[in-house]
């Protein structure tokens, strides 16, 4: 098979969060603001000068809240990644859903902005600080799931080209790992992606096909690859990892 290099690169606290939780043999990398501000032109060399080494076909992601100086260590990531390189951002956006917003210009150097406005956790009447580090927490599990299945660890049906097709073209996009699935949620706006049911090898397969089956009725128009995965540390229950995207402004 042939194999990928995976960078995550955390810019600031949140991103950092991301980053450091990810426990799959990836490159992890952060980034400090402060020091960029300080010390711009030195930071912006160095930068530049690790993204530049990449490996051809390696797959970066950049981490990051949406704050101009975020958006503007990103564009240096961006360009200084190898052609080749396969460029995916993942964006904080509190209350904000960027599906509804224009495309910035920034987003058209990568292939799929996915963006977090931590609906599953403003809901719930908690502090936006504590908001934050849950959300860190459940994203950095989905980038260990996304980047050891698709390494071919316990994945049934969904692979790397499945990857490839669905990110690719300039999209927006959401990437969630998700214990309770709220139904009523707007799943129906997304065009395509790939929804894997992860289940403990104690789960009953009846359960794990219910929840699939409900994912499958919303998404039935749509252009779906479905997986699932049995996970023996998943004890007792299911969860669904599900990536999703649409062209921008369409």
């Amino acid at each position: 098979m042939l194999g990928f290099t995976h960078v995550f690169a955390g810019i600031g606290k949140t991103g950092g969060m991301v980053v450091d939780g990810v426990s799959s043999d990836v490159v992890k990398v952060r980034i400090d603001p402060g020091r960029y501000i300080l010390r711009t032109e030195r930071y912006r060399e160095r930068i530049s000068s690790f993204f530049s080494a990449l490996p051809e076909r390696s797959i970066v992601w950049v981490v990051a809240e949406d704050r101009s100086v975020n958006i503007e260590i990103l564009n240096i990531i961006a360009e200084s990644a190898p052609e080749g390189t396969l460029r995916l951002a993942y964006i904080f956006t509190p209350e904000r859903e960027l599906v509804n917003e224009e495309k910035p210009e920034w987003a058209d150097s990568f292939e799929t902005v996915f963006y977090d406005s931590l609906w599953e956790f403003l809901h719930q009447d908690i502090p936006l600080v504590e908001a934050y580090q849950r959300a860190a927490e459940t994203i950095a599990r989905a980038f260990t799931y996304l980047h050891t299945n698709l390494e071919g660890r316990m994945l049934i049906n969904v692979d790397y080209a499945d990857f490839f097709t669905v990110t690719g073209g300039g999209n927006v996009g959401i990437l969630r790992l998700l214990d309770r699935i709220d139904f009523d949620w707007h799943w129906g706006l997304w065009d395509r992606g790939l929804v894997v049911t992860l289940v403990g090898d104690d789960v009953a397969l009846r359960e794990a096909h219910s929840v699939l089956e409900r994912f499958q009725g919303l998404l039935r128009e749509k252009d779906i690859i479905w997986g699932m995965v049995v996970d023996g540390n998943l004890r007792g229950k299911a969860q669904v990892l599900a990536l999703l995207v649409k062209k921008w402004g369409e």
